[in-house]
């Protein structure tokens, strides 16, 4: 029999009203979406705690949500489920029973084990790979290298020991130039049938632990001894490091078409684009490139890799490798400097008294960037830089920088200045015979370069500026208007901005 009892307050009838199964499993549910959201760090720890009911209502509210993703908006260092799983080591998920076990936990790479630029073929059975590689691994570990040589009929595998040089004297920063020798006792592909070539990176002494990958692929009947022996398609080639910076379109205008009289029909120049390329310089540069005088490579993907300056080491390795049987001679200087030839000799006397040397350096005549004369009779804005700059530093004996010129066939490596690897002998004594003058930093000036006039009669006095003395030299100024209608005959008529 039921107690009778006094008449309910509005609230408890409306509490009895709505006391019913669905309103708990709904504030349950909410209540589980709220603890989630707050304690997201946790979020791992909670699931696995959770019992299967739990879990249950925990899936039907996700439906509910659709596929809206639940991120955390604590703090900008917690991370998501994935991303502790990838930068947790491997290390740290081991147990360490003993306290006293120290455990060390890498992550990432400072730096590669090899950064490959080009592979070459150098003749019948050497091969020549470049590239860079961590610097502190050379200089303080034994990395060493072999390579192999896979035919595509699989018909051979040799093996060979690679010769490793550092060319870059030390100057590398995080990484290192490597030039690596790979010589067979017979040519691999002496079938033609084509093949590969594989280098095996080793990070130090042990041969266990090693990188391997393909550098160079000769498809079949591609091999042609021929190219490997003279005579060349060039008489000559420039190798150009690297270009960097805010250059002048003028100033390279007008050393490309200096040299391309000076060098001849029989020559090329292969410039290195490390971001130096302005449209302007690319445009000044355009007329050589369709007429076949020129090439422009794209380098700028180098300064990923930090090297010595622009990773120039790098660039002129590559280079002599790229084009070791494409010239007789191969050049290396800057575009701020001019090849010149004393008392009227001819390049091809020069080179001939020298043929007996496998590289000769040059020695520089320094020139200033800014001192002209202060001359009304001359338009200076219509002159080139080399024709208005003309006052030559007349300091001796002392030590400057030189440039020099090589038969790559002869290299294994080289340098800046000059190779420490090659085949023969090297000549420096030749300032008599060649030279170049050096316009240095006139490349990075863009407009008039004439920024200090001097008086007529410093033509025939030193002048000292800036506690220097300079002489007056107008060796350029006499072949500037031959260079001007070589270039209209070469190229036709061009503007280019100053």
């Amino acid at each position: 029999m039921r107690k009778d009892s006094s008449p309910a307050s509005v609230p408890g009838k409306l509490f009895l009203c709505f006391e019913t199964k669905p309103l708990v499993a709904t504030l349950l549910a909410l209540t589980l979406v709220m603890v989630i959201w707050n304690l997201q760090p946790y979020y791992e720890n909670l699931i696995s705690t959770t019992s299967r009911c739990s879990a249950a209502s925990a899936a039907s509210t996700t439906i509910a949500t659709g596929n809206v993703s639940i991120l955390p908006i604590t703090s900008p260092s917690s991370s998501s489920i994935s991303e502790k799983k990838v930068s947790t080591p491997k290390a740290s998920s081991k147990s360490n029973a003993d306290p006293n076990k120290r455990l060390f936990s890498a992550y990432g790479k400072a730096a590669s084990l090899f950064v490959l630029m080009g592979a070459y073929r150098g003749g019948p059975r050497t091969f020549a790979v470049v590239g860079l590689a961590s610097k502190p691994l050379h200089v303080y570990g034994r990395p060493w290298y072999k390579c192999e040589w896979v035919s595509s009929n699989g018909t051979a595998l040799l093996r060979a020991k690679a010769f490793k040089m550092l060319p870059d004297w030390g100057y590398g920063r995080v990484y290192t130039v490597v030039v690596v020798n790979c010589t067979f006792p017979e040519n691999p592909n002496l079938d033609n049938a084509g093949g590969k070539l594989d280098l095996r990176a080793y990070y130090g002494e042990s041969p266990r632990k090693f990188e391997k990958f393909t550098v160079l692929e000769e498809q079949p009947g591609s091999y042609d001894e021929s190219k490997y022996r003279p005579p060349y398609q060039y008489e000559y080639l420039y190798c150009g490091s690297s270009l960097y910076g805010n250059l002048s379109a003028a100033r390279i205008r007008e050393w490309m078409a200096y040299h391309a009289w000076f060098f001849g029909p029989k020559s090329h120049f292969v410039f290195h684009d490390a971001g130096g390329v302005s449209p302007a310089v690319r445009a000044a540069l355009a007329p050589w490139v369709r007429a076949g005088w020129a090439t422009i490579q794209d380098i700028r993907g180098q300064a990923e890799f930090d090297g010595y300056y622009y990773n120039q080491f790098l660039v002129v390795n590559d280079c002599l490798h790229r084009y070791r049987h494409s010239a007789n001679w191969t050049f290396y200087f800057d575009v701020d400097e001019y090849i010149y030839l004393p008392d009227g000799r001819t390049l091809e006397s020069v080179l001939e008294e020298f043929s007996d040397y496998t590289q000769f350096t040059i020695e520089q005549n320094p020139m200033s960037s800014m001192l002209c004369l202060n001359d009304s009779s001359r338009n200076y804005s219509r002159e080139w830089g080399f024709e208005k700059l003309q006052f030559r530093d007349s300091r001796t004996r002392i030590r400057r920088d030189r440039k020099y010129a090589i038969q790559a066939k002869n290299a294994y490596s080289t340098g800046v200045h000059m190779s420490e690897n090659v085949i023969g002998k090297t000549l420096h004594k030749t300032e008599t015979k060649i030279r170049y003058y050096h316009y240095h930093n006139s490349i990075s000036i863009n407009g008039e370069p004439c920024r200090e006039l001097l008086p007529l009669s410093a033509k025939n006095n030193v002048t000292w500026f800036d506690k220097l003395p300079y002489v007056y030299d107008d060796n350029m100024t006499k072949v500037a208007d031959t260079v001007k209608q070589f270039e209209r005959n070469a190229i036709g008529s061009i503007q280019v901005l100053q």
